[in-house]
This record gives C-alpha cells, sequence and structure tokens, in this order.
C-alpha cells in the first residue's frame, strides 16, 4: 500500500476492505492478551495527576501514519529478541532508533519493572507516528538532521492548541506543533521530557530522548502492559482514536514476530505532511515507475493507405513532470555569515544569513529554514527562543533572529536546515567569552590597619570598568602576596576564611556586582606584624595592588 497521513484511516471501500483484510490476517496469530479490550477505549482509573488523561492526549491528536503493515509477516526467528538478518524493507527498523527503543525498554524495566513496557510498542507507535524518525535520519547521538515537525494545531482540520512553549521547541509562537520522531507537544514534553542518551539535555528531536519519554508516559500510573486492557489505554492517551489504536496495535503484532535492522537512513519513510516529515526519497532509491497502459485497438476503419484498423495505438499514461530546475532546491549555505563572538550577556554583532539555491545555483524564495542552537549553551535568540522558522526573500537569503550570549562561556553551535529536506546542515561555530575588565581600582583611600591577631576593621572595595564603562558580573581573583620581582602566594600575614572557618590567602570566586564594584570578604591579621600586599586581578588583565598593615595600636 502507498504510505498515507491522516486523522483517520482513509474510508474509501477499496482501502477499507484492505485494511481489513490486514487487521484480520495480523489478529489471527494474536495470543490471547494481544485482543484488543474495548472498542471504545475507556480511560484509566486513576488517582488524579497520576496517568495522562484521554482529553490530554501527548500529540495532541496531530496526524499519523495510516499505512498498515505488509500481509507477509517477516521472517520470524526463535524470538523477537534474535532478529533475521533479511525482511521486507517496510519491517526493517534503523539501528540507532532499534537501539534507543532497547534502551528505553531496559531503563524502564530497572526503574518501573511493573509496567513491562515491550521494545516492540515503542517501535510501533514510533513508526506510526514519524515513520522511525524518517526512516532513521539521526546524526552519531540519536538526534534528527532536521527538527520533525507535525502540523500546526490551529484548530483548522487539527487540535487547536495555543503555544506553550514560545516557541522554544517548535518555532511557532501562535500554535503549538507536535515535536520530534515520537511527535510530543510541547506542554506534554515539558512535563514527561527525558535525557535518554546522557548528553545533559532534553531534545524531542533526539531518538533516546524521545523514545524514553514516551515509555514513561506510556507506563504512567499503575499500568501493566502486559495487560490488553492497560495497553490500550496507554495508546488511546497518546492519541484518543480507536483508528490509531488499530494500526499501532498491527505494527506492534507485525514487530513481536520478528524484525530486522537496517543502517541509519536506509528505512521506508513516509510522504510529507505539513513538515511532519521528510519528503525526498531514500538515498539510493527512486520511486517505482508506473506500469504502462495496455494497447487498444482503434475503434474507428481505417482509411486507404493509412493501415489496418486493427494496428494499435499506444495510450501514453498521464505522468507528473518534474519540478522545473529553477523550483528545485539544490542547496543551502552560508550568504557570508562572519565570526560569532560575544561576551557573556551580550548580543553577538553579526547576523546569522543563509542562502538557498535552486540545481541552477541561482536565488530560491520562500524556502522554509530552521535555524536550532545546539550544545551546552544558554545563548538564545531575541525572545527567548532556541530554534526559529523562517522564509527565504526574494534574493534567496534569510537572517536568523538578533544572537544574545548567555552567562555560559565557551563554542555552541547554530544550524540551519531546509525544514523537511535532506540537504546537510549548514553548521555555525559561535564563542562566548568571559566578561572583561581592563580597568580596576579602589573606590577610597582609606589606610588599611588591623592589630596582631585582629580583623580589619575597614573592608576593601573595588570598581572594575571596561572601556570606561561599568563592568558588571567580571571575575576578580584576590591573592594576598609576596615581595619581589615574582610575586607568589604569601604564607604568613594578612589572610581570608573560607566557609569552614580555614584560613585561605587566594579568593577565586568573586564577581562585580551590577555597577561594577566588588566588596570583598573580612579580612584577618595573624601574629606576624609588617605591611603586606594584596593583588586583585580581573578577567582581562585588570590589577590593583593594595597595602595591608598590622602593626600594634600606639600605647
Amino acid at each position: 500500500m502507498a504510505a498515507q497521513f491522516g486523522r483517520r484511516l482513509r474510508r474509501g471501500a477499496t482501502t477499507t476492505a484492505v485494511a481489513a483484510v490486514a487487521v484480520a490476517a495480523l489478529s489471527a496469530s494474536q495470543g490471547p492478551g494481544a485482543v484488543l479490550a474495548s472498542d471504545g477505549g475507556g480511560g484509566d482509573q486513576r488517582t488524579a495527576g497520576s496517568a495522562p488523561s484521554d482529553d490530554s492526549v501527548a500529540t495532541g491528536n496531530s496526524p499519523y501514519y495510516t499505512d498498515l503493515p505488509p500481509l507477509v509477516t517477516p521472517n520470524k526467528p526463535g524470538t523477537s529478541t534474535n532478529l533475521p538478518i533479511t525482511g521486507t524493507a517496510e519491517s526493517g527498523i534503523p539501528a540507532s532508533v532499534l537501539a534507543a527503543y532497547k534502551k528505553a525498554q531496559q531503563s524502564i524495566a530497572s526503574s518501573d519493572a511493573a509496567c513491562r513496557l515491550p521494545w516492540q510498542l515503542l517501535a510501533a507507535i514510533g513508526k506510526v507516528e514519524s515513520g522511525q524518525a524518517r526512516g532513521g535520519r539521526v546524526d552519531a547521538n540519536g538526534t534528527t538532521f532536521s527538527p520533525i515537525l507535525g502540523p500546526v494545531l490551529n484548530g483548522q482540520g487539527f487540535a487547536m492548541i495555543k503555544d506553550t512553549d514560545n516557541g522554544a521547541y517548535d518555532g511557532d509562537s501562535t500554535h503549538d506543533r507536535a515535536v520530534g520522531p515520537m511527535q510530543f507537544i510541547p506542554s506534554t514534553w515539558a512535563t514527561w521530557g527525558q535525557d535518554g542518551n546522557d548528553d545533559g539535555r532534553k531534545d524531542p528531536n533526539n531518538i533516546y530522548d524521545a523514545a524514553l519519554a514516551a515509555g514513561h508516559y506510556l507506563c504512567a500510573g499503575s499500568r501493566d502492559l502486559s495487560l490488553a486492557a492497560d495497553l490500550d489505554r496507554a495508546v488511546l492517551s497518546y492519541n484518543h482514536s480507536n483508528e490509531y489504536l488499530r494500526t499501532v496495535r498491527s505494527w506492534f503484532d507485525y514487530y513481536k514476530r520478528g524484525t530486522h535492522e537496517v543502517p541509519d537512513g536506509t528505512g521506508v519513510v513516509p510522504p510529507s505532511l505539513d513538515g511532519g516529515t521528510d519528503p525526498s526519497p531514500d538515498p539510493g532509491t527512486s520511486p517505482s515507475p508506473t506500469p504502462p497502459a495496455k494497447p487498444k485497438p482503434d475503434p474507428k476503419p481505417s482509411k486507404p493507405g493509412g493501415g489496418s484498423s486493427s494496428d494499435p495505438k499506444p495510450s501514453t499514461p498521464p505522468s507528473t513532470p518534474p519540478p522545473k530546475p529553477s523550483q528545485t532546491l539544490a542547496d543551502l549555505e552560508n550568504a557570508g555569515t562572519g565570526a560569532l563572538t560575544a561576551t557573556a550577556g551580550d548580543a553577538f554583532a553579526e547576523r546569522i544569513k543563509v542562502r538557498a539555491e535552486n540545481s541552477l545555483g541561482r536565488p530560491l524564495a520562500k524556502v522554509s529554514v530552521t535555524f536550532t542552537i545546539a550544545g551546552d549553551t544558554d545563548a538564545r535568540f531575541e525572545g527567548g527562543k532556541s530554534a526559529v522558522t523562517l522564509t527565504t526573500g526574494s534574493d534567496g537569503t534569510v537572517t536568523a533572529p538578533v544572537l544574545r550570549a548567555g552567562e555560559t562561556t565557551g563554542e555552541f553551535t547554530v544550524r540551519a536546515i531546509a525544514t523537511g529536506r535532506s540537504l546537510p546542515a549548514v553548521a555555525y561555530t559561535a564563542t562566548v567569552t568571559a566578561r572583561q575588565a581592563d580597568a580596576i581600582a579602589r573606590t577610597d583611600d582609606k589606610a588599611l590597619t588591623a592589630a596582631p591577631g585582629a580583623e580589619f576593621v575597614d573592608a576593601v572595595e573595588v570598581k572594575a570598568t571596561y572601556k570606561g564603562a561599568i563592568a558588571s558580573g567580571v571575575a576578580v581573583t584576590a591573592t594576598m602576596i609576596t615581595d619581589g620581582d615574582t610575586p607568589a602566594e604569601n604564607d604568613k600575614g594578612p589572610y581570608f576564611k573560607d566557609a569552614d572557618g580555614n584560613t585561605v590567602r587566594t579568593l577565586t570566586d568573586l564577581k562585580t556586582d551590577a555597577d561594577g564594584t566588588l566588596r570583598l570578604p573580612k579580612i584577618y591579621a595573624d601574629d606576624t606584624a609588617g605591611t603586606y600586599k594584596l593583588r586583585l586581578t580581573t578577567e582581562g588583565g585588570a590589577t590593583v595592588v593594595i597595602e595591608l598593615t598590622v602593626e600594634a595600636p600606639a600605647a
């Protein structure tokens, strides 16, 4: 059957008949526990809040892949854990995607063994929601090469769900869209999101994160997924549709009878629906050709000399003309973006810009481009978004919003991809440097003295500036130093105390406040009289040396 997406299975007579035969054929080999618990689905009788309710489904009832499994079952091995090497293309699961499902099963078996989550259920839902992450188009970490986004849930043919994440996950600050290979709506991901690959992030477009989140969602409450009734209710909580349940059940039973691993990126890809899937064919494959129509005899008598009336005239099958080269997106490239560097808390002066080109190398307008911030960073686009989707103009270019650095220093990556296409991403490396000061000085000139064994009464206060402006949030190091050309930390004289009351003569966790000032903690004197030096050094190299005197008070 041709792949098809929709809110329901198609209701044409032919399709309905095929679907009925498929379900019947699959059901015939099911064990007793695999029968649908109820046609109506029902709802969980749980304590409020312990399980997702049917009116707040994980996917927002967004469209799904409605094709049923092949009628010819895979070559069944001894058990479903020993996967056959060969089988139909439809039965194969991409390697990283399959690994994610199995890892999620193992994780939940450790944390919630009573749920008895089978990885084949995750595989069935992953097949129906995204065609196994667009046929396994994921990177080495399991993240899809481009975001998988369902249609806008604006109430026009779909549910009405107003924005709940300010566009952070789906790039839409007006309405929500289902996101990732398991198609979570942002509000559900905010509650159930997981870090399945232990990279410190919860990314709905990462198959490891999404599979583990789906597992936890399906196991909500006290469900035991080895029971048909609990399994049905879990699936209905994911997308409240009996047709959806039957489709997932069909793939679930199909995968239980056996499947096989295929390389990432070679799985069967469903057709596109509102950016939800990748419309381009699998690498190395091409659509099946349409067989030519049989020739028909000419019903009209032939004219003298015009040949026999029995000569057939072949009819040319209708065909869709290929897209014109001027309309075909061939490349997405950097449109002259310079170095991306900013100080923590500041906006990047450079704007990220890409250009779309057709197969003739000319600019291509109206191409949807998604910019995504990746890596260990708190940098965000203007408005607090980590992903935005924009469209190229008549010159083929599109510029991302202003990028603002957070307080996390170091490098991160911004990727630009043609939304819903399999073209390589354009990657930009951005660097956030620490806040700096080029001058630091005391705010007063009081003499700093203390008696041996006492504490200094007056506090040390300094102010830092950068190019004459206030330097807030700048790191400062304070050290009691020795005299000489190569001063080192002094082992006698004035000192600080740490949180445990121990003597320390160097402090590193210091920062100037909003007006660039820094007030040091109390300073204590030991029993050795003399004149000592305190050196303060800022990020950026500014330095000030302050004298501290330890002497007995006058008689």
